[in-house]
């Protein structure tokens, strides 16, 4: 049984699923059929009236999830990993590690690279998953460039991804092929 976050994501996923239908001139009869669902389907994940079932989640989380797949979107990983702050790039869907900053792979004691592609989120700590829930109400999800947010993360006791009481910013990017990222800094702390 998947926690109830995972299963209240439905609704940005299926905005996720029309912007990147729109981005890349995909109708839902397509994307029905790329899904192997009904186009009904589709409209009704897009506009929120119908939730997905885990296993439709992870064939349209597979299908918007971020990747940086273009030159762009390659120099932007570039500089996130030659920049002097503790910094980090997920998914904004599934949390999956994009790019790491030397400085954040210092504080976690390891080579990012071990970690790129794994998703981050059961690192998390609690009050920053009160932050990941409340995302939806802020308009998150439906904005293309929202109003970052700042909190107090709490801490873990991770050994492997390690998460100090500080103060972090979440920045959401659009990649070049319309799927979102997040850019996940330390600002104090």
């Amino acid at each position: 049984m998947e926690p109830p976050f995972v299963q209240d994501r439905s609704a940005a996923l299926g905005a996720a699923l029309r912007r990147w239908r729109l981005l890349h001139r995909v109708k839902q009869s397509a994307a029905a059929e790329m899904l192997g669902v009904a186009q009904a389907t589709i409209s009704r994940w897009e506009t929120g009236l119908q939730r997905m079932e885990a296993p439709e989640r992870r064939r349209v989380e597979a299908l918007v999830s971020a990747r940086l797949a273009t030159a762009a979107d390659r120099v932007l990983a570039q500089l996130i990993e030659d920049t002097t702050r503790p910094v980090h790039l997920v998914c904004d869907h599934s949390h999956r590690l994009l790019a790491c900053s030397r400085v954040r792979a210092r504080e976690l004691g390891r080579d990012c690279s071990q970690l790129l592609g794994t998703s981050l989120l059961r690192f998390a700590t609690e009050p920053l998953m009160a932050v990941e829930r409340g995302l939806e109400d802020r308009g998150w999800y439906a904005l293309a460039v929202p109003e970052p947010v700042v909190f107090e993360t709490g801490s873990n006791r991770s050994q492997l991804v390690p998460i100090r009481d500080s103060v972090c910013r979440w920045t959401r990017l659009i990649l070049s092929d319309g799927t979102a990222a997040r850019l996940v800094e330390t600002i104090g702390g």
